[in-house]
């Protein structure tokens, strides 16, 4: 697949703010933190799944055209409509905006008993460096719980470090989606490493990359 959508446009298209509730019986505030010194998240895609929900990345396995898309463009829309066929889907929200070195966002959605909350969004400047989580669990009572999470790889394109293959924003404005065959499965990410474009005393970081807070919000 060789699609050229600039990554900011594909946000501005594709990533509105919070979607109304669909179900669940309580609701919860997630939040997103960029714990890396010189990497973006792209707009992210929060949701909530009953407890049947399934995984939609698994380390170690081919992560398919969902998580493709996600990799390498920050495009979330084919795996908010492979969760939707799913039919587990609780609730989903959109985080409008990159969110830079050091910065947060926060989104509200609505959450089963039992149910699990997941997130995904795109490390750029990378070919296909990304975050994604299907199975935190909200607290059970008053407070919050923190989890952290490490940059995954997902094998779907040669990291070259080349602006050529990595969309924006600064320093690169390539493509979104590249042709180019990587390793073939999910697996953790090796950083930058300073062989194309890419600056590694810039870009580079040791896992993990973002944070993950999510409190029950009561009445």
């Amino acid at each position: 697949m060789n699609v050229r959508t600039p990554l900011l446009l594909a946000a501005l298209l594709g990533l509105a703010a919070t979607t109304p509730a669909l179900a669940g019986d309580d609701r919860v505030r997630v939040t997103l933190t960029n714990i890396t010194a010189g990497q973006y998240l792209t707009p992210a895609l929060v949701f909530s799944q009953d407890r049947h929900g399934m995984p939609f990345l698994t380390p170690g396995m081919p992560g398919g055209a969902e998580v493709e898309q996600l990799a390498e463009g920050g495009n979330t829309a084919p795996l908010l409509d492979k969760l939707m066929a799913q039919g587990h889907l609780t609730d989903f929200a959109k985080v409008p905006g990159l969110i830079g070195p050091g910065q947060s966002a926060s989104v509200e959605l609505m959450v089963d008993e039992n149910g699990a909350i997941g997130l995904a969004a795109m490390l750029v400047p990378t070919n296909d460096g990304f975050i994604g989580a299907h199975d935190i669990m909200p607290p059970r009572g008053q407070g919050g719980t923190t989890i952290t999470l490490a940059a995954m790889d997902a094998g779907t394109e040669v990291n070259d470090e080349s602006c050529a293959s990595i969309p924006g924003p600064p320093p690169c404005h390539g493509e979104a989606v590249s042709a180019a065959d990587g390793e073939g499965y999910v697996h953790t990410h090796r950083g930058i490493h300073g062989i194309g474009d890419l600056d590694a005393a810039e870009k580079d970081w040791r896992n993990p990359v973002a944070t993950v807070r999510v409190e029950r919000l009561h009445p």
